[in-house]
């Protein structure tokens, strides 16, 4: 099994070495100096870029360079995000991102600001770990596209079980997921059989809904998925080039979006959120931004734009938003996750 425990197992073997407590793990973030925002119609600011996450970093005193290596595993890069995908934020702001280059998941947890690593569950390795949710009980299920299957963990980040079937098929390609929390459903796009599957939190298959093709409740290589709070789920349905929006047993209800390369248009969607207010937030791959629409599917304005800088990105894909309005972006080609504020109209605004 190859999962780093780094605040965990690390220690056991360390204590024998010298004395001290287990090491403590913080986020490596920058925050700009001058943040920079963006405005809507009324120019209204409404979306602020706070901070940049880049990888993790031990807070504990150092130890000499060549203990420090043998017992927690090398030099501080070793920590560094490197092509994320997934980002979530679990019921205690634990955080967790899917990392395509390191074929792992990072774990962190900032009550006990401990650390680790996830490679895997003791049997298989994590080749290709594209999305990550947690449920109501701080239970992590990350999805591999390549193995096909969904990995769960414990709150500690131990193997419990992994999904591979869904009734009597094969998961083909599992990527984006979402947890329901009023309705403890977890929800899985498998990309190549152009479906979405529902799961009681034990793996036991609810229901599916979709199928290939370009009619209402078909779909077409979908990616992501996201639940908010009311009901309803909105997929990604990528070569179809829409979104499309369902009730919590799979019914279809609309869909907005289409094929282009201007504002509103989308031309590899990915990944999508919806904040309190009902405002959907598109990612656009190939466009490197967010694009934001209202309930009706009508463009409002965009986050980002391509570059390097804050608030600018390379091929993003994931994105979550938190229950304190904060949306985190997987900058994927700039190694990071970028974290913008929110702020929701009020309700005398027009």
């Amino acid at each position: 099994m190859r999962i780093h425990l780094i605040g965990h197992f690390a220690c056991l073997w360390a204590a024998v070495l010298f004395t001290g407590c287990a090491p403590k793990w913080t986020l490596s973030v920058e925050s700009p100096a001058e943040p920079p925002q963006w405005l809507d119609r009324s120019q209204i600011a409404r979306a602020t870029h706070i901070a940049t996450i880049k990888g993790f970093k031990e807070t504990r005193a150092a130890l000499p360079n060549m203990l420090k290596y043998i017992v927690f595993g090398g030099a501080e890069e070793d920590n560094a995000i490197v092509r994320p995908v997934a980002a979530a934020i679990g019921p205690d702001n634990r955080l967790a991102i899917a990392d395509l280059g390191r074929s792992c998941v990072h774990l962190y947890i900032p009550t006990e600001r401990r650390y680790l690593k996830i490679y895997g569950n003791g049997r298989e390795e994590l080749q290709s770990p594209v999305s990550a949710v947690f449920d109501d009980e701080s239970r992590l299920y990350v999805s591999d596209s390549v193995n096909g299957a969904i990995y769960v963990f414990d709150q500690k980040g131990a193997p419990l079980f992994s999904i591979k079937k869904a009734g009597d098929a094969a998961l083909l390609k599992p990527t984006g997921l979402s947890y329901a929390s009023g309705k403890k459903i977890l929800y899985a796009v498998d990309t190549l059989a152009h479906k979405v599957y529902a799961f009681a939190p034990n793996g036991a298959l609810l229901f599916s809904f979709g199928g290939p093709g370009e009619k209402e409740g078909q779909f077409n290589f979908p990616t992501h998925i996201v639940t908010p709070p009311g009901g309803r789920l909105y997929v990604t349905d990528a070569m179809n080039f829409r979104i499309q929006v369902f009730d919590s047993s799979g019914t279809f209800l609309t869909s907005f979006g289409h094929h282009g390369n201007g504002s509103g248009d989308l031309s590899m969607p990915k990944g999508i959120a919806v904040d309190r207010a009902g405002v959907i937030y598109v990612v656009d791959t190939l466009f490197d931004n967010i694009q934001l629409f209202d309930l009706a599917g009508n463009f409002l304005f965009t986050i980002g734009g391509r570059g390097t800088g804050h608030g600018e990105f390379w091929l993003p894909s994931g994105v979550f938003l938190d229950s304190q309005d904060r949306l985190y972006v997987c900058d994927t080609y700039n190694n990071r996750i970028q974290v913008f504020q929110l702020v929701r109209k009020l309700n005398n605004e027009q």
